[in-house]
């Protein structure tokens, strides 16, 4: 859906949006520091920090990442120390979510994405998105990929909205199959190869199919976002390559893009 009136006021709400954001990463650092868990600014946060010394210009997201490990210690620590205008947003405290991450989502807001359903009852305020890692086997970039992008698009499929109809028995079982025989094969190179060279994202959400060495993630340093400092990989530079390649190159206008498709920044003045 093409709407000019409706993208004029999400571009004018989007620096609102930005700041509420960075509300919630200051809470997440606060609480991480207080507890001694590891996290790192990734993805576009990471590229915003390094490119544009804060938010990429068009973006509406902040993403951060943890050692599974030290993401269950988080939502154990958040439960009880979040306040009272942030939710912990879990399978666990929010059934009708199933992505695999955490998020921390500011609750006086509404923000909804292109896969959102507008009318289910799960939380969509402004969010922080919380990726749990885990350590890789020593295997091929290119085994790495296949397997990781085989295994999240089967499960995206899998618990996406069916229809009943002869197609969607049909994908159900082809997808699972998919999924189990992906998965197998990565259980099997966790338990042949060695660990310890390579990090990366769970396979579940790791459609691109990206790892990165973990000495070009540990021991983590500190970069500037926004005039603030938050915890970062180690080597920024290979971390940013291995997700964008040239992460300076700019893209052209037409691909700067919103996440969201509404935004709004507070419900409750």
């Amino acid at each position: 859906m093409k709407n000019r009136y409706l993208e004029e006021y999400n571009r004018r709400n989007l620096r609102v949006c930005q700041l509420k954001q960075l509300d919630i990463l200051e809470e997440i650092d606060r609480l991480c520091r207080r507890h001694s868990i590891s996290y790192w600014l990734d993805g576009g946060t990471l590229l915003g920090a390094v490119r544009h010394g804060g938010f990429i210009p068009w973006d509406d997201d902040i993403d951060i990442a943890m050692r599974r490990e030290d993401m269950e210690r988080f939502a154990a620590e958040a439960a009880g120390e979040l306040p009272p205008d942030l939710f912990l947003q879990t399978r666990a405290t929010d059934p009708e979510v199933e992505l695999p991450i955490v998020k921390v989502r500011d609750m006086n807001s509404f923000y909804v994405e292109a896969g959102d359903n507008f009318a289910a009852g799960y939380q969509k305020g402004l969010y922080v998105d919380v990726f749990p890692f885990e350590d890789y086997p020593t295997v091929s970039r290119g085994f790495v990929k296949r397997i990781t992008k085989g295994i999240s698009k089967s499960n995206s499929i899998l618990h996406k909205a069916h229809h009943y109809s002869v197609r969607a028995a049909a994908e159900l079982f082809w997808f699972g199959v998919k999924y189990a025989a992906y998965s197998a094969l990565w259980a099997a190179a966790c338990a042949l190869k060695p660990k310890g060279t390579y990090i990366g994202n769970i396979p579940t959400n790791n459609g691109y199919g990206i790892m990165h060495r973990k000495d070009s993630v540990f021991p983590l340093t500190e970069v500037e976002f926004e005039g603030k400092r938050f915890l970062g990989p180690a080597n920024p530079d290979a971390y940013l390559r291995d997700l964008y390649g040239d992460y300076m190159q700019v893209p052209p206008e037409e691909k700067r893009v919103f996440h969201s498709v509404f935004i709004m920044p507070e419900l409750m003045a």
